[in-house]
């Protein structure tokens, strides 16, 4: 099926090879073009700079950060549990943790479990500057070994 020519009119702004625009307005027919979907456009590349010695040891601290931060959840919710420190407000570490946070018994214990893995892996990792997990669930198969085997199991999978 054959689509009708367009006769409509577009208006687009005159462009010089310097990048800078100009005040005129172009009228241009794109009926008589042969391809409209096939259009030159023209991109100045911007030079990015490396990052200094500083960034880079910033963007290295901040991403541990972010590695960490479903680690600390974990590591968070132990020490309420064993602190009893829900008990002003709730009967269970389970009810609290439904209520306060909408997590189940089960993914309040995962992420529990998870950050220990996790600090088991934090030095081995640290020493040989091999990546931290950044999800529970990439720790949770690791939650029955122990902490040698543990370590040994993500080295082999990063």
């Amino acid at each position: 099926m054959t689509k009708p020519t367009s006769k409509r009119k577009k208006a687009t702004s005159a462009v010089s090879s310097d990048s800078t625009p100009t005040d005129d307005l172009v009228e241009e027919d794109i009926s008589l073009e042969e391809n409209p979907g096939s259009a030159t456009i023209t991109v100045t590349a911007v030079e990015v700079p490396e990052l200094t010695e500083e960034e880079l040891r910033d963007r290295q601290h901040l991403e541990r950060k972010v590695e960490r931060a479903v680690f600390e959840a974990g590591k968070a919710l132990a020490e309420l549990r064993d602190r009893r420190l829900y008990r002003s407000t709730h009967k269970t570490f389970e009810e609290y943790c439904r209520e306060r946070f909408a997590h189940s018994r089960r993914q309040s214990y995962l992420l529990m479990d998870a950050a220990v893995v996790f600090d088991n892996l934090v030095e081995i990792c640290d020493q040989f500057d091999h990546k931290l997990p950044t999800a529970e669930g990439q720790v949770r198969p690791m939650t029955k070994l122990e902490p040698q085997e543990q370590q040994e199991a993500w080295l082999r999978a990063v």
